[in-house]
């Protein structure tokens, strides 16, 4: 098991049932946690899995205007260059860009939680105390893979290890509703959202033995 703890100056855990104007869930997703963690240390021999997420400091929301391109290169342009077709592929930012609205959380503050389990594309020279030496040390020393972030690439994440033996959470209590769990990759043509039952119990939101739905 480990904790990390993790801070920043602005986060957006958006809401998929949101889609025009972006707005924050109240607290981390697991997904986004899961994704945090994996940018300090993944590896395909190992799955993390989200146990709780504590809230360090006060929920407080934020509007902030952005400008974000409203267009993506598909698929089908890029296999069409490659067929020769002659069309550009790129996009002009000046002629694409778009203003949008959000919801973000400021002054975020959380420590998760977390413990991983081996999968079978492990090598025989593998193990769980290995790995768990690999990642206290790259936490200890801040190293990671990517610039780990809270939900969008421009509200960076700063992380350490947690070495307290409590965690000082906010006492707060309150039902978040149904929120995003996580993402199904079994059928790759048919990813399908998970989602379940969040309530913070004392600035804490456990996943233990929590009810997914699909």
């Amino acid at each position: 098991m480990i904790r990390l703890e993790v801070w920043g100056a602005y986060a957006c855990f958006s809401r998929p049932e949101l889609k025009v104007e972006r707005v924050s869930y109240d607290v981390m997703t697991p997904s986004a946690a899961r994704g945090l963690v994996e940018a300090i240390y993944y590896h395909p021999g190992l799955r993390w899995i989200i146990d709780k997420i504590y809230v360090l400091s006060p929920i407080r929301f934020t509007n902030i205007r952005r400008n974000e391109v409203k267009s993506k290169v598909v698929s089908s342009a890029a296999k069409g260059v490659m067929q020769g077709n002659g069309k550009p592929l790129y996009l002009a930012a000046s002629q694409d860009i778009q203003q949008r609205a959000a919801m973000v959380l400021q002054d975020v503050h959380y420590v998760i939680e977390a413990h991983f389990e081996m999968t079978d594309k492990a090598s025989p020279s593998d193990n769980p105390g290995k790995f768990q030496d690999i990642i206290r040390r790259r936490m200890e020393k801040g190293q990671c893979f990517h610039q780990p972030y809270f939900g969008c690439r421009e509200f960076p994440a700063h992380f350490r290890s947690w070495e307290g033996a409590t965690v000082p959470a906010i006492g707060e209590t309150r039902d978040l509703g149904l929120m995003l769990y996580d993402m199904d990759y079994a059928d790759p043509a048919n990813i399908t959202p998970i989602f379940f039952r969040a309530k913070l119990e004392q600035g804490v939101l456990s996943l233990d033995h929590c009810e997914v739905f699909r």
